[in-house]
This record gives structure tokens, sequence and C-alpha cells, in this order.
């Protein structure tokens, strides 16, 4: 066992992980932030996206030891200060860009990347960005619409599939 320090949502945090020990298990079974979900152990799904140097990875991809040192910001650290949805969550719920919510963090991760990368996409890119991320309830309709509402976009301009 290795003593892995990174600093999460703005804080420090350690834990003790094997070499082989995932990230999203780190985060999960050591550290309790069990907002990061693991759907697929594959790299197919994107429900365990985070945010490592501010660069969006599937955590089921990287090893805890990989990101000692790092900054990680998962799902946990998205809302405001005051504990209330920031406005790309809000997005969510007023859209309705979930249903079963087990894709969720990892949409709102990605999406979160996006726009800060591309604060205006347009619906063709929205669909392109989230090629990585796999929603089996929503058809994906709604979660484009929760991107566009939270880029400031006009929402009622995406047609329905």
């Amino acid at each position: 066992m290795t003593k892995v320090t990174m600093t999460i949502n703005g804080k420090p945090r350690s834990g003790e992980a094997e070499g082989r020990t995932l990230l999203a298990s780190f985060l999960r079974e050591e550290l309790g932030l069990t907002g990061t979900h693991v759907g697929c152990d594959t790299s197919q799904c994107g429900a365990c996206v985070v945010h490592v140097d501010g660069k969006a990875v599937k955590s089921c991809t990287m090893f805890a030891l990989e990101a000692d040192g790092a900054q990680v910001d998962t799902i946990e650290g998205q809302a405001d200060a005051d504990g209330t949805l920031n406005s790309l969550q809000q997005a969510f719920q007023d859209y309705h860009g979930l249903q079963c919510g087990f894709c969720t963090p990892g949409m709102v991760m990605s999406a979160a990347a996006l726009l800060k990368d591309n604060p205006k996409p347009s619906e063709a890119e929205i669909r392109h960005y989230l090629e990585g991320n796999i929603c089996r309830c929503t058809g994906y309709h709604n979660i484009v619409r929760a991107i566009l509402a939270a880029s400031g976009q006009d929402v009622p301009a995406v047609a329905a599939e």
C-alpha cells in the first residue's frame, strides 16, 4: 500500500492505495466519494468522469497513484458554495436531463469540461463531445437541452429526435 495525496474539490485528501487501485475505486472506497459511478470498468460508459488537473478523464482508466499530487474535481464539488446546485446541475434538473441518474455525474462532469473549453457549443458539438458517455434512459435529447440552457443558448431551437 502506498499513501496517495491529492487535492479533491479544493481540499487536501489522503488515503492508501495499491498500485493497481483505480482512481474511481480510490475515490469511492477509500475516500467515500460515491458520486463517481462505475458502470462498466472498461472505459465505455463515462459514468466515472472526473477532472484531473482540469482535464476530464474516465477515472476507471487511471490508477490512483497516477493522480498523486493532482487537483481532482468530482461531482461532489460541483455544487455552489452554499450547497445549492450550480447552473449546469440546475439545468439538468430543469430540462429533465436525467432519469435513473446513474450516468448523471459523468454527464455533468463531461458537460462542465465541454463548457469550460467551449462556452457556447452547438447541438452537434455537444452530441459529439458526449459520445463517450452512455445513457440508457433519456435518449440524450434532454441532456443536450440542459447543456444548451446552461450555456445560455436558446433551448427551443433543438430539434426533437
